[in-house]
């Protein structure tokens, strides 16, 4: 081969492996919630996968590898696996992140495809590493595939309420602005998807919203769905903060 070819190649090799390092490195945005037991830090990772560090637990939400090199993120004390949807449920990912004493919960339709799980049925709530955790029901009400099923039956899917501290997190999971999520109270901070035709419009989120009144909402889960509709519609409704994180 030409001299200056080779050099080029390598050039162009050295370049190429510089910037997807660069990009590898790039922080996912993080918030810090304050408890009455230390902070919360949430990791908004993609779509519906989110990772919540708390008093030196790792809690992993619907691992999913597309939305992370999880070998360059820290390893799970907990993994909450909403449903078995291929956007939600990744065993690879789960395998990356599994220690010897990690414990996967997860609905009964995920366990199937992993090598082991803590089911948790719709209305059931378990301590769990010094954490309370609830699961409820995430279902559509209207949105339906074209043979008249919807695309998340009743009692299939799991949404979570993780208690930390003082403070209530609920990861609704695939849903819509179903009953027991309007029945909810005393909630911190929510995760509401917001994406057609699978979950919710930004107006069922609003109606959600105003509703239950978490005092933090973050839209997640979101596709293309453009959410200054959301930020329009609650504008004028101060007991929620509606915050928008890269979640597409």
């Amino acid at each position: 081969m030409n001299p200056l070819m080779v050099i080029l190649s390598t050039i162009s090799v050295i370049f190429f492996t510089t910037t997807s390092m660069s990009l590898s490195q790039i922080p996912f945005e993080q918030d810090t919630i304050q408890t009455n037991q230390g902070p919360l830090i949430i990791t908004f990772i993609g779509h519906g996968t989110l990772m919540l560090t708390f008093n030196h637990l790792g809690i992993h939400v619907d691992p999913v590898s597309r939305y992370a090199d999880y070998a360059n993120l820290p390893k799970a004390d907990l993994i909450l696996v909403t449903h078995h949807h291929g956007d939600h449920l990744d065993p690879a990912a789960i395998k990356e992140l599994t220690q010897t004493n990690t414990q996967v919960i997860c609905s009964e339709s995920c366990l199937q495809q992993l090598e082991k799980g803590i089911v948790m049925k719709n209305g059931e709530s378990k301590k769990v590493m010094g954490l309370t955790i609830e699961a409820l029901p995430a279902y559509n009400l209207l949105h339906k595939r074209d043979s008249g099923e919807p695309f998340h039956p009743k009692g299939v899917g799991n949404g979570y309420i993780i208690t930390c501290g003082d403070k209530k997190i609920y990861i609704a999971g695939d849903t819509e602005n179903i009953p027991e999520m309007l029945a909810l109270t005393g909630i911190d901070i929510a995760f509401l998807p917001m994406n057609l035709p699978y979950t919710m419009t930004p107006e069922m989120v609003a109606s959600a919203v105003r509703t239950f009144k978490p005092k933090i909402l973050y839209p997640y889960h979101y596709g293309d769905t453009d959410t200054n509709q959301l930020l329009q519609l609650l504008k004028d409704f101060p007991d929620t903060v509606v915050r928008i994180r890269k979640m597409q």
